[in-house]
């Protein structure tokens, strides 16, 4: 039995494990918080891949809804030929018609010069018209992709690795003197579809390579979506002996359920950007089996109370707004004929309708 003092000290007393647990949750409380920036990949990379025809004003007002939840950087559609990516036709329609923001980046993905001059096409008849000066442009940014297997590369550019970087270099170059930002893509950064496990130091390559001809950032895409944590770890420590971790970004696809935790994974090893796409859509059309980009809603929920915060606008109070992402994505599934595969915003919505029909319960109750 112990003494009354001692009963005290027990009582007070709190295992290390939870001490500092209390601890951090008041640090992350009262310290600054470690910004995270999220490029939201839905128009683009959620898209792409449906096999049904997305009318264009769907397609605007999936833009224009992602802004006004706080979303300040959104790849808005793709310059490629209708005929192997039938879901980016009307590209330059949309990003002229779509409602634009102050202060928000609206990119577009171009494979080569003959994209980039469809781009240009659209920026000149903005520039000439009255509007110029009034109304942000429909784009400022672009977005460059290759791969790190020859394989993918060909069966997505029908080039090698090093053939794409040739032709992206004056692509990237030519962008860059016209005032607009270049960001580039590496797929397939940890498995390939054709070939199987990556080598890493060709991640490392290529990064350095994008990174030297021009982009600011460049993503790193678990395209197949197989990537685990360790294997991501592994492959940005060999990618960051050449390549600066703040100019780099994680792009994880959630096929086999891991793309949260290698969110994580990404920011624990200095990454500060994340893409991601709402409703958890997407896919890739070169990648047999490959689900879609990890779900916005989800990565909103996990960062939660953590060390990090999401920048946004102030459309999203500064950061991007949790229930309107959730709200977005039941949207445009629903536009697509299904439910949202966003665990979060699955659970979140089932939440606020049984809220609903509680509070519609306690009225009825109220009044007998």
């Amino acid at each position: 039995m112990l003494s009354s003092p001692l009963r005290h000290i027990a009582a007070s007393f709190k295992p290390r494990s939870v001490a500092l647990a209390s601890r951090n949750a008041r640090t992350y409380a009262t310290e600054t918080k470690i910004p995270i920036n999220i490029v939201e990949v839905g128009p683009r990379d959620g898209l792409q891949n449906e096999k049904g025809v997305i009318p264009v004003d769907v397609k605007v007002e999936l833009i224009e809804k992602l802004a006004l939840a706080g979303c300040n950087n959104i790849e808005a559609g793709s310059f490629v030929s209708p005929k192997w990516v039938p879901q980016m036709a009307g590209t330059g329609e949309i990003i002229s018609r779509m409602h634009r923001l102050p202060d928000v980046h609206y990119a577009v993905l171009v494979p080569n010069q003959k994209g980039l001059d469809g781009l240009f096409s659209v920026l000149d008849t903005y520039n000439q018209s009255s509007h110029s000066e009034s109304i942000p442009p429909p784009s400022d940014e672009i977005s460059i992709f290759t791969a790190a297997t020859d394989a993918f590369t060909r069966a997505n550019l029908n080039t090698s690795i090093a053939e794409s970087l040739v032709k992206l270099a004056p692509v990237a170059r030519t962008a860059i003197d016209k005032g607009l930002r270049v960001r580039g893509y590496v797929s397939v950064a940890i498995a390939c579809p054709y070939t199987g496990q990556v080598d890493y130091k060709k991640v490392r390559e290529v990064s350095k390579e994008l990174l030297e001809m021009g982009c600011y950032e460049v993503s790193l895409g678990d395209t197949v979506g197989r990537g685990t944590p360790t294997q991501v770890a592994e492959m940005l420590e060999e990618v960051k002996k050449d390549v600066p971790v703040e100019k780099l970004a994680g792009h994880f696809h959630d096929t086999f359920g891991t793309a949260v935790a290698n969110v994580f994974t990404a920011l624990e090893h200095g990454v500060r950007t994340i893409d991601s796409s709402v409703g958890g859509l997407g896919g890739c059309p070169y990648s047999p089996g490959a689900t879609g980009n990890v779900a916005t809603e989800d990565v909103l929920y996990a960062l939660q109370g953590s060390k990090y915060s999401v920048t946004g606008t102030e459309y999203g109070k500064g950061s991007i707004d949790l229930d309107k992402i959730t709200e977005i994505g039941w949207w445009i599934s629903g536009k697509l004929g299904r439910e949202s595969i966003s665990r979060a915003g699955r659970a979140l919505r089932a939440k606020k309708i049984r809220d609903a029909e509680m509070a519609k319960d306690g009225e009825v109750r109220a009044k007998l």
